[in-house]
């Protein structure tokens, strides 16, 4: 092993967006930051892999901030480069392609009228009868959208992703990821899109983003050739074996190439994008053990892209679909064609991207690259997307540690860790796997700023980076536990205490939820009867019927009748429903204060 005998101001471990953005800032500012990368190529999970011509973008990534600084800064580096692209994307749903953000005639010609009634259905007794315990993602969701919605828009999709079940899954997750995203502006933007403009555009229905002509990866192509422009050339095939630490700060780290050779590089700061586990397990000398072992706990959720190239011009015209069948183990199928044709070098054929949410080491990680093709062309023949017969060519592409998981007991691992690394002033963990947190691709560039002018002499919480916020979060919303830019990761749910299972054994009703589902309900019925009687037709139709109208004012068997009947029924539904819970409201507490008086428990004690 040698050692350069310089030192180097600033070591930056990883090529990412979050590695390659410092090294850029602290290069601007007159500072010598020198790159580490392990892989071949720059870019990270945001890399555009380059196969005979054809390239592939790993992940899918839209260019789409709120965050000015970022998105000047991708102008800056790349304007003449970027296309504005279209958002096309639809769900597959049980042989039948949904359009996403739903549209009515083609959501309502899909299910079927029939579906769409048992839909509403569903929706109306989640309102009335809500799951009084709200622990998991399926009983959140279905509380908010109907059983039959969970089942065809969230359950297998999301089971797929993460290799969880949804009653697995906290409720945190669904609470954060879909808060915008309720039943009454999902019709909104059905029925008209442009009045969700500016806070309250849905981050997920943005129909229109920057896109560079050769993928995400030419961007972080051009920042590595402006770092050696620069003189702060990025080594790749290099990884980092030891971090020295001296005291309470690093002292430089020893990496090794592709040739076994082992160099030391002395620095004043090291930047870290590197999973958090093999940090810590990288120290010199070793972390404390409850640190470390906290750091070995942590998990992580790995994908694989099979791509396959297509005697076709024309296949389907999305960027991406979704695959919500389980009937084939696909999860999402990219057609790299239509994020940019410039990324398909013989334009008589095209290229897809089959994504399959895996564990590092299970059975389709360990497939060979033939099988794992062959399953590709399978899945989407049976899918009706290709001929399998014109599938001419295909690669494979494993991405480990894509995704980090938030499983029980995530928080105080994380917080172990931070108790050692925050000791040390001089050592910046950024970006996705550098701080465990599944963040877009802005939240990483931003923990890279803000690092960089720590160094500089700043002192920002690169842990409470504010960028997610604003895409799901409403104003004044308290924070989750976390950086509020933090993309939260279903986690496993917890064992409750006894009081929490006190308040949800004791869960109250929302009288207005309540009231509005029964009188949607009793509104529906009265329209619904009405309109069978006036198309049977005879004499003396529905004489029984019409003594409603002793009750209901303006109320007779006629169609404007049905619906001045279900305005009073809807009117008369909801009084019932809000009366109801008020008074199971009041019982319940009546005795749940009995309860508690009688096991001790102190006033105060429920939230």
């Amino acid at each position: 092993m040698s050692s350069t005998g310089s030192k180097v101001r600033c070591a930056i471990i990883g090529g990412g967006p979050a590695g390659l953005t410092a090294a850029l800032e602290l290069s601007r500012a007159g500072v010598e930051p020198i790159v580490f990368e392990m892989d071949r190529q720059v870019g990270g999970i945001s890399r555009t892999v380059d196969y005979k011509g054809y390239r592939f973008d790993i992940g899918g990534h839209r260019f789409f901030t709120k965050v000015d600084r970022v998105h000047n800064w991708w102008m800056d580096i790349l304007s003449e480069e970027f296309l504005v692209r279209p958002r096309l994307s639809r769900i597959y749903y049980q042989g039948k392609f949904f359009d996403y953000p739903l549209k009515p005639m083609n959501a309502l010609l899909n299910v079927g009228f029939f579906e769409s009634v048992l839909v509403g259905l569903s929706y109306v007794k989640a309102q009335a009868f809500p799951s009084r315990e709200e622990k998991n993602l399926e009983q959140w969701v279905t509380n908010r959208f109907g059983k039959r919605l969970f089942e065809m828009f969230f359950k297998t999709y999301t089971e797929k992703v993460w290799g969880m079940k949804c009653t697995e899954i906290g409720a945190d997750w669904a609470a954060q990821r879909i808060k915008n995203l309720n039943l009454g502006k999902a019709a909104l933007s059905m029925l008209a899109p442009k009045l969700l403009t500016g806070k309250n555009q849905i981050t997920t229905l943005i129909e229109e983003f920057y896109y560079p002509r050769l993928g995400p990866g030419q961007m972080w192509e051009r920042v590595t050739d402006m770092l050696e422009e620069r003189g702060h050339p990025v080594h790749l095939e290099h990884w980092v074996k030891t971090i020295h630490r001296d005291g309470e700060r690093v002292t430089g780290i020893t990496v090794v190439d592709v040739n076994g050779k082992e160099e030391r590089f002395d620095a004043d700061h090291v930047i870290s994008t590197m999973p958090v586990r093999e940090l810590l397990n990288a120290m010199d000398p070793p972390p404390p053990a409850a640190s470390l072992e906290a750091a070995n706990r942590l998990r992580y959720r790995d994908f694989l892209t099979v791509g396959l190239v297509v005697e076709s011009t024309e296949l389907f015209p999305d960027n991406w679909i979704y695959i919500h069948s389980p009937d084939v183990k696909v999860g999402r199928i990219q057609n790299f064609g239509n994020w940019s044709p410039y990324m398909i070098p013989d334009k008589s054929t095209s290229c897809i991207g089959l994504e399959y949410f895996v564990q590092e080491g299970d059975e389709l990680w360990t497939a060979s690259d033939e099988e794992l093709i062959e399953l590709g062309k399978k899945e989407t023949a049976r899918l009706g997307l290709i001929d399998a017969d014109k599938v001419i060519d295909g690669v494979v592409i494993r991405v480990p540690k894509a995704y980090p998981v938030y499983d029980h007991g995530y928080k105080e691992n994380i917080d172990s860790i931070r108790e050692y690394v925050d000791q040390i002033p001089n050592l910046h963990l950024i970006g996705r796997n550098g701080q465990h947190r599944y963040n877009n691709q802005d939240h990483s560039m931003v923990t890279a700023m803000y690092a960089a002018e720590n160094i500089l002499g700043a002192n920002h919480d690169v842990w409470d980076v504010n960028v997610e916020e604003e895409y799901h979060e409403e104003a004044g919303a308290k924070k989750s536990h976390g950086a509020s830019g933090e993309r939260l990761v279903p986690q496993r749910v917890q064992d409750a205490s006894p009081i929490e299972l006190l308040n949800d054994v004791f869960a109250k009703y929302d009288p207005v939820a309540l009231g509005g589902a029964i009188g949607v309900m009793i509104g529906f019925a009265v329209f619904l009867t009405t309109a069978i009687l006036l198309v049977q037709g005879g004499e003396n139709v529905g004489e029984t019927l019409a003594l409603l109208g002793n009750y209901f004012p303006g109320y007779d068997i006629s169609w404007a009748g049905s619906l001045v009947g279900s305005f009073w029924g809807g009117a008369f539904g909801f009084v019932i429903g809000f009366v109801t819970a008020v008074a199971i409201n009041v019982t319940v507490s009546i005795h749940l204060g009995k309860l508690l008086r009688r096991l001790g428990v102190l006033e105060g004690s429920l939230g």
